[in-house]
């Protein structure tokens, strides 16, 4: 991220540690632009109005330097040429300030997932197969019809294969459920889950339940 307020960057990264997302900030454009050069980072987010130089010079910069990396522009700035020049030089999305920080998440996921290569599996084993660029779970060569729920509670299950994770876990990890959700929708599709899948619930092959924590995926 480059950001020029410290006390937003300290709040955003602590909202997507919550997602397992690892936020670092930089205050300069020019920091920013070194390390984006000297690392490999999942994605950018940008402001418009930073010290040194204007966030458009940083998007003509990344596409001058050839840095291929998705970058959503956040900006309390709402005139349209601003948001159509930034979407023209480099920018993938843009955020107006200020947002619902769920927002952004579900923002950060699809960019991601559109930014996977073709046909890139993120996790597969000898069943499963997750095309997170086709927002897709395979299972023994088959597509699998799943809601939006299922999908991401099933691809967070097997993208933790063999760890327990607790139904706080999966409720603040999903975009489409809310964190705040009583744990009973959780158990609500899994059964969902099970079903589509074959997984006997007395006897569960796949998807374990954890008495009293949650949920845990074995292959």
């Amino acid at each position: 991220m480059i950001e020029d307020d410290p006390e937003i960057a300290e709040l955003l990264a602590e909202y997507l540690a919550k997602f397992n997302m690892k936020l670092v900030n930089f205050e300069s454009p020019t920091e920013g632009l070194k390390a984006l050069e000297g690392h490999k980072y999942d994605l950018l987010i940008l402001d418009l109005s930073l010290p040194e130089m204007d966030g458009i010079d940083v998007c003509r910069e990344i596409t001058q330097r050839n840095i291929d990396i998705p970058i959503i522009v956040s900006s309390a700035r709402n005139d349209d040429s601003d948001k159509v020049l930034a979407l023209e030089l480099a920018a993938d999305d843009y955020l107006a300030k200020p947002y619902n920080p769920r927002e952004l998440v579900a923002r950060i996921k699809a960019l991601l997932r559109r930014a996977k290569p073709q046909g890139q599996s993120d996790k597969s084993d000898n069943s499963f197969v997750v095309k997170k660029d086709e927002f897709a779970i395979y299972f023994k060569g088959e597509k699998l019809d799943l809601t939006t729920a299922e999908y991401e509670i099933l691809a967070l299950l097997i993208d933790n294969k063999n760890r327990v994770l607790s139904r706080e876990f999966i409720l603040k990890n999903t975009t489409t459920m809310d964190y705040e959700s009583i744990d009973r929708s959780v158990d609500v599709i899994i059964s969902r889950i099970r079903k589509k899948i074959g997984d006997d619930p007395r006897e569960p092959k796949y998807i374990k339940s954890i008495r009293g924590i949650g949920y845990k995926f074995v292959e």
